[in-house]
């Protein structure tokens, strides 16, 4: 059930009572944007795997939706990889499972940590310089283990 503590998207509605899918506060998936069609599953099943189509494939055009930016398009096709097609449409396939349900539940937990992933803004290191006491401080070092080292010599044998 959506809703619940063990789901990690949240659903809820918005004020035409269609369902939305919240990423995060700032990104909200509307869910007649995703397509969902079920087809055949491989697998475990009996029987029924060759008459119930269980097995969830998702699509998703990142492209057209309006609450992805084209930074975050770009950082979802190097998240998804293959599952991106060049169309900019996201494509998956759930079929863990046995039922249409769970299947369909798979497919949009992974969609939602897909866009989850791909949200997070890269940080970027800021290049600092060593301070002057930090080099002074290192080199004084580096004298002392050096002269630590001349010292040393070969031990002879005072017989």
């Amino acid at each position: 059930m959506p809703g619940t503590s063990h789901h990690r998207c949240r659903t809820g509605r918005n004020w035409y009572g269609w369902r939305m899918l919240e990423i995060t506060p700032n990104i909200i998936i509307d869910e007649r944007e995703i397509q969902l069609s079920f087809i055949r599953s491989a697998g475990p099943g009996g029987q029924n795997v060759n008459k119930v189509a269980t097995a969830v494939q998702l699509r998703f055009d990142a492209k057209k939706s309006t609450d992805i930016d084209e930074k975050m398009l770009i950082r979802l096709s190097t998240v998804a990889g293959k599952k991106l097609t060049r169309d900019g449409v996201l494509v998956l396939t759930a079929n863990r499972f046995r039922t249409q349900g769970e299947n369909r539940r798979d497919a949009l937990e992974r969609l939602a940590d897909l866009l989850k992933k791909a949200a997070v803004k890269p940080v970027y290191r800021v290049k600092t310089r060593p301070s002057k006491s930090s080099k002074l401080r290192r080199l004084t070092d580096k004298k002392i283990v050096g002269g630590r080292k001349k010292t040393r010599g070969k031990v002879t044998r005072d017989d």
